[in-house]
């Protein structure tokens, strides 16, 4: 199986948990005409950025390394430039330097700099517009991609791909045997993942 596929699978697997923008632009077409291709581009500080955000979405646990840890900071910029129309790639970019002076009006820091607590109150308040945001475009018949639903949406999908995801965060049994659709789960046992 090539990682389209797994991508795809997974992108399944993941049902509601991801938006139906990124659920579309993965089953339409991993394929870009090669002019809509890198469209935008991005820094390494700006990837650092999203590995940062990422880790608020999906944190380290006791039992598992966060998204950062699982490399979601280069895979968002990989899945944005290589698997999404032109538009969604400059509505992406837009977004990231949009959160960036937000950063910079509410705290006067770059988001870089601010603590995990400044960090998680920023995202949080994104989170609180984009819902605003999507409200309004609904009840106007509009649709428009949303910065923090294709970042949430690509950490997902990107973390549940990753080693960490696959093997740490969830129960990995290699061979597992039979197939049981009805198998109980001791109190606090992790989902299962093959």
């Amino acid at each position: 199986m090539n990682r389209r596929e797994a991508l795809k699978n997974t992108a399944v697997w993941l049902g509601t948990a991801i938006s139906a923008t990124t659920f579309g632009v993965l089953f339409e077409s991993f394929t870009l005409p090669e002019n809509e291709k890198n469209s935008v581009s991005f820094s390494a500080n700006q990837e650092q950025i999203l590995a940062e955000l990422a880790d608020i979405i999906i944190p380290p646990s006791k039992d598992a390394g966060g998204a950062k840890a699982a490399g979601v900071g280069s895979f968002i910029p990989m899945m944005i430039t290589d698997c999404y129309p032109a538009e969604m790639q400059k509505a992406f970019a837009e977004g990231l330097k949009d959160m960036e002076a937000k950063s910079l009006k509410d705290f006067n820091k770059d988001f870089l700099s601010l603590s995990v607590k400044e960090r998680e109150q920023l995202v949080e308040s994104i989170r609180t517009e984009t819902i605003e945001k999507q409200k309004a475009d609904k009840a106007a018949k509009r649709s428009t991609p949303y910065f923090f639903v294709l970042a949430r949406d690509l950490t997902v999908l990107g973390y549940f791909n990753s080693e960490i995801g696959c093997t740490q965060a969830r129960e990995y049994i290699a061979i597992p045997g039979r197939y049981d659709g009805s198998a109980d789960l001791k109190p606090g046992q992790k989902s299962w993942a093959s």
